[in-house]
């Protein structure tokens, strides 16, 4: 699979320069935290803004497996409630509300199609130093073949490619590419296993093995750190990831501290979901400032809040 839910024209937080961003569908981690749920499943699957729905029924009278059912006006009139259990996600819902209310999220597109998108910028990338970043949910656990082909494309058209990656997928897949990405954005969320199971969902060993891999096959790496003050927003946790990265003689130009954000919560109801960080926080300003601090006076001089 390799189905994109978003390709993000002029993004300036996603490496270097201004970028065109490609969001693949698909993770196989579950951050409590996570803002883009949209990108978690592989498969295509329905977002819908019940609270704009006009009651039409159109929705109603195309779905195949009577999923879509009107409920009983009140004050807000008429609204088409789905049974996600019966829905098979084919997207004739979709297709016809007026309002696009109901959009199904996640469209495979051909290479040539993809790489014709991303160059239509291609001026901006060369002025600013930018390129096309391939983020997700996880691109790297994306089909590997069309992955390489699409990287190797980009790079054949002066592109810079860069990678977001959380790591989680085998590292085969980073060893296709690692001739042609100029630089990843690696997220460490935290070192203690058991708490990256807790909040995360699978063991970390995979991750920080593939940053070591890349790192020892001489990758250009920025490590991006979700901060979270329940889970790794402490000193100690700060400790735990700077003691990995030297001891393992990771180099990295630059560490981007992210301060927790609930501004993807509204997506997880549209999605049938609930929102699981509802009572994670962010560290304050202070204890963000700390931070970097505690990052600078271990060696690591570019470390920024944010980006």
């Amino acid at each position: 699979m390799h189905a994109i839910t978003n390709i993000q024209k002029y993004s300036i937080h996603d490496g270097d320069g201004i970028r065109t961003t490609v969001f693949f569908k698909g993770c196989h981690l579950r951050c409590w935290w996570c803002h883009n749920p949209e990108t978690q499943k592989f498969d295509p699957e329905l977002q819908i803004d019940i609270a704009k729905c006009t009651g039409c029924g159109r929705c109603e009278a195309v779905c195949p497996t009577g999923a879509i059912t009107m409920s009983e006006p009140d004050e807000d009139g008429r609204k088409a409630v789905i049974d996600r259990d019966k829905c098979i996600r084919c997207g004739k819902c979709a297709d016809v509300c007026l309002g696009n209310f109901r959009v199904l999220v996640g469209r495979e597109y051909p290479i040539d199609e993809l790489v014709r998108i991303c160059l239509q910028d291609q001026m901006f990338y060369e002025q600013s130093g930018g390129g096309v970043t391939l983020s997700g949910g996880e691109v790297m656990a994306m089909d590997p073949v069309y992955i390489q082909t699409l990287v190797k494309e980009l790079c054949r058209e002066g592109v810079d490619v860069t990678i977001d990656t959380c790591g989680q997928a085998p590292y085969s897949n980073f060893e296709a590419i690692l001739p042609y990405v100029h630089t990843w954005l690696y997220d460490v969320k935290v070192i203690d296993d058991e708490k990256h199971k807790k909040y995360v969902g699978m063991s970390n060993r995979l991750i920080l093995d593939n940053l070591k891999g890349i790192a020892k096959a001489g990758a250009r790496i920025y490590i991006r750190i979700p901060t979270v003050k329940e889970v790794n927003g402490d000193p100690e946790s700060m400790a735990q990831i700077i003691d990995f990265l030297k001891e393992n003689g990771i180099q990295t130009p630059q560490v981007n501290l992210l301060p927790y954000h609930s501004t993807g919560s509204h997506k997880y109801g549209k999605l049938g979901r609930d929102y699981p960080a509802a009572d994670l926080t962010a560290p304050s300003d202070e204890e963000m400032e700390s931070f970097v601090e505690q990052w600078n006076k271990a060696g690591f001089a570019n470390v920024k809040i944010g980006g």
